[in-house]
């Protein structure tokens, strides 16, 4: 006979639920609240609490990472008066590369891991800087490191790691195949920086051709300024429904976007959500490099988030860069990612609204099955000293796993 263990006085939003109406308990703010009772490994629902007792826990899924760069991580301190724009960061970050060792990758790369295992996540997708020219088909160092990362890892958290090619590179149809033969070997993700390349659009097409010959899915850095006449993201749009490709789409960055207004957003916005695609906001990382200027820069650099979400577009948000040259500051944790981001993008209470952008669309971003606190095992959740959703925005406090919790009757 099973035995139902009972965590008291718990919150769980309804965002996270893919039944609300069935989980029990009653509604508090953006959330249900009750005793929550666990049973045979999974949370089974809310029932009512005897008493007026205070929440005092909340109860989520566990964490997905969308967008870093765990290749680039923590390499910052050995870089003396690094700063500016995008271009001085991948100025600066190609000098440090020069010096990395498979030691020094791993190291890095196995602390910014850890770092997310601790802030909650179950995945992450990394991207990974890649050969260009001649070498374009030859893998770089940390793509070889963090295969190996991923392997060792992989009971913990699923780990995705994406190419970060040059779409001028993926233009030639020779490299294109080579490299998504190599992907679909490994990870199943295909990436590309797309900016100003002349022959964008050539790569794109491509792009998309591999990856439906190879079944891969698709991520971009697309449009990573505020310069006017950017049009990666309208490119990469048109090639998805010129295709009609069926595979995840992840566009990170799409800076650009801020520069249009009216008709010309409403044009571009829809025409996005009928491209099926997904759109990263990666506000730390944005506001350090973007409408850099003389003096404090005036414009944020964070994508229109409001707006897309208006237009049925999905929208998630990563952490992107830490201590590095494109980002000094910062930490592996997707929570403090999105609390950038409301403050950014003015996100309005209630933030329950928002926790899909770190967890259940951020799975579906990355082609996974979304994690819901009313289908997933124990091991899937975890548990927050918390009393509300602001609560775990506010860097107060830091999650366990509610497997790690249940280890007697009553908590």
């Amino acid at each position: 006979m099973l035995t139902d263990q009972i965590l008291k006085d718990v919150l769980v939003p309804v965002s996270m639920l893919a039944h609300p109406d069935r989980f029990g308990g009653h509604k508090h703010q953006d959330c249900l609240h009750g005793d929550l009772v666990v049973r045979d490994g999974k949370a089974l629902g809310l029932q009512n609490h005897d008493g007026h007792g205070d929440a005092r826990q909340l109860v989520m899924p566990k964490l997905t990472e969308c967008h870093v760069h765990l290749d680039k991580c923590h390499s910052i301190s050995r870089m003396h008066g690094v700063g500016g724009d995008l271009q001085a960061a991948i100025e600066a970050q190609a000098l440090d590369r020069a010096i990395w060792t498979t030691d020094d990758v791993r190291d890095r790369a196995t602390r910014g891991l850890q770092e997310l295992i601790g802030s909650g996540c179950r995945s992450v997708r990394s991207h990974v800087d890649w050969t260009h020219g001649a070498d374009a088909t030859v893998p770089p160092l940390a793509w070889h490191v963090l295969n190996e990362l991923e392997q060792d890892h992989r009971n913990r958290v699923t780990l995705q790691i994406c190419p970060l090619t040059g779409i001028d590179d993926l233009a030639d149809s020779d490299v294109a195949n080579s490299i998504a033969r190599l992907v679909a070997a490994t990870t199943g993700v295909l990436g590309a920086f797309v900016f100003q390349q002349p022959n964008r659009q050539e790569g794109i097409k491509n792009a998309f051709r591999v990856a439906e010959k190879f079944g891969l899915a698709l991520d971009f850095h697309v449009d990573e300024g505020l310069a006017d006449g950017l049009n990666g993201l309208e490119l990469v749009a048109d090639a998805a429904l010129e295709h009609g490709f069926q595979g995840p789409v992840l566009c990170g960055h799409a800076c650009s976007l801020a520069n249009l207004q009216g008709p010309d957003l409403t044009r571009v916005t829809d025409k996005i959500a009928r491209a099926g695609l997904t759109i990263a906001a990666l506000p730390a990382t944005n506001l350090y490099l973007q409408g850099r200027a003389s003096g404090t820069p005036d414009r944020r650099g964070i994508t229109r988030m409001r707006e897309l979400g208006a237009a049925g577009v999905p929208v998630v948000v990563g952490t992107d860069n830490v201590r590095d040259a494109f980002c000094p500051i910062g930490r592996h944790d997707p929570c403090q990612s999105l609390a950038l981001a409301v403050l950014t993008a003015h996100l309005d209470p209630p933030f329950g609204d928002y926790l899909p952008m770190i967890t259940t669309g951020a799975d579906r971003a990355l082609g996974l099955a979304p994690a819901y606190v009313d289908v997933a095992a124990i091991g899937d959740l975890l548990l927050f000293d918390a009393t509300s959703t602001s609560d775990i925005l506010s860097g107060t406090t830091r999650p366990v796993p509610l497997s790690d919790v249940c280890k007697g009757e009553t908590v």
